[in-house]
């Protein structure tokens, strides 16, 4: 259809010299014509060249948490004319493990994978072989590895003594599923904070499962028709403190509203006045990404586990205090 003979297409389509403008601009035109596209994947395999993918693995990309993971990233490797694959496994372990079959399938130079549950083993053999692999968010299970974390416990904690400092006892807490590490870890540091104060009945106020906006919401709402509500929320992700402000978005304004604190930030946090435990999911994908890029590069040292800072932003929803005929 170019005109051209088969090896001249074959020059123009890989970009080798010796084919003129013109010519390879005609073969282009062909090829779209045709609906032709070059596999990638097939001229590594028969080059031997080293694969210009790397295969990210997160929960929910309709997350900003997870989404700013993504950029992060995606922003370091391009710098290295690597492009990112990435899917979401929606926390199921079953899902991961074939999101992650795929990826080695597509023969990614590295995966970055925020682990669901179960034993993480599996990816082993892979290793062994050169494949590059670094967890975010949350340690794996029966294999050390390169990870990248959060100071769960201790937000989770500043988040209690906050609230606490400002009177109030009855906290409750939304989370999402129990077996996930984030979870436990944060609730962890808030059990501590509340020990600490001598707190001794606040899991009467304890919510979990509450995995998207919707089921925090419907806990919210049961939490505040109790006969003896709390004073005081602590959502412990985006999505648990989304589902608290849609049923406090229609609370008299008479002073009676909770206060109300969140793990991670959220798109209009400030404009919502939402005090938040704060930190910076797209330096958690630039850091993964860096120390993937470090072992492509040959570092062989022992593996790292970075765990990164948390900040309690004080805008108003927290700094409320108990009613005192309620508190």
């Amino acid at each position: 259809m170019s005109g051209v003979s088969v090896k001249t297409v074959s020059r123009a389509l890989n970009g080798e010299p010796y084919v003129s403008q013109e010519t390879a601009q005609r073969v282009w035109t062909a090829a779209a014509q045709l609906g032709f596209r070059l596999n990638v994947l097939a001229r590594e395999l028969r080059s031997g060249a080293a694969s210009t993918t790397v295969g990210l693995l997160i929960g929910d990309l309709a997350n900003p948490f997870w989404s700013g993971i993504a950029r992060g990233v995606e922003r370091e490797i391009s710098r290295r004319g690597l492009r990112l694959i990435t899917a979401s496994t929606d926390e199921d372990p079953a899902l991961e493990w074939s999101l992650t079959k795929d990826m080695l399938d597509r023969r990614v130079r590295a995966l970055l994978v925020v682990p669901t549950t179960g034993d993480h083993s599996y990816l082993e053999a892979d290793r062994r072989q050169g494949l590059t692999v670094v967890y975010l968010d949350r340690p794996p299970s029966h294999v050390l590895a390169d990870v990248i974390l959060l100071d769960n416990a201790g937000g989770a904690r500043a988040a209690a003594d906050h609230l606490l400092s400002y009177g109030h006892r009855r906290i409750a807490v939304i989370g999402d599923v129990p077996r996930l590490n984030t979870h436990r870890e944060r609730l962890a540091g808030f059990r501590s904070a509340m020990e600490r104060a001598g707190v001794t009945e606040w899991e009467q106020y304890l919510r979990t499962e509450s995995h998207d906006a919707h089921a925090a919401e419907a806990d919210t709402r049961s939490l505040m028709a109790m006969s003896t509500p709390p004073t005081a929320l602590f959502t412990m992700n985006n999505w648990n403190t989304t589902g608290a402000l849609r049923v406090l978005k229609d609370w008299p304004n008479d002073g009676s509203a909770p206060a109300l604190i969140g793990f991670d930030d959220l798109d209009l946090g400030d404009v919502v006045n939402v005090s938040v435990i704060e930190h910076d999911p797209e330096e958690m994908g630039r850091l993964a990404a860096v120390t993937a890029l470090a072992r492509i590069d040959g570092d062989e040292g022992p593996p790292r586990s970075v765990v990164m800072p948390t900040h309690l932003v004080a805008r108003g929803s927290g700094e409320r205090p108990p009613r005192s005929s309620s508190s």
